[in-house]
């Protein structure tokens, strides 16, 4: 998906690689992809994102 502007969190590293990544598309959709594997593209709607986040940040499971 070439031409893409993709956005990543301020909370990412200097490096830039530990992070994931979103662009916008037409309409509704987003792209996302994980910045160590920018050729692994994933598309959803911003409603299933946004209920993927808010889902992550209300969960009491820490990651790492």
């Amino acid at each position: 998906m070439p031409g893409l502007h993709w956005l990543k969190s301020s909370f990412s590293d200097a490096g830039g690689n530990n992070c994931i990544e979103v662009a916008a598309l037409e309409g509704e959709d987003v792209a996302i992809r994980e910045s160590e594997s920018p050729e692994r593209i994933v598309t959803t709607d911003r409603a299933t994102l946004r209920a993927l986040v808010l889902g992550l940040k209300s969960s009491k499971v820490g990651f790492g």
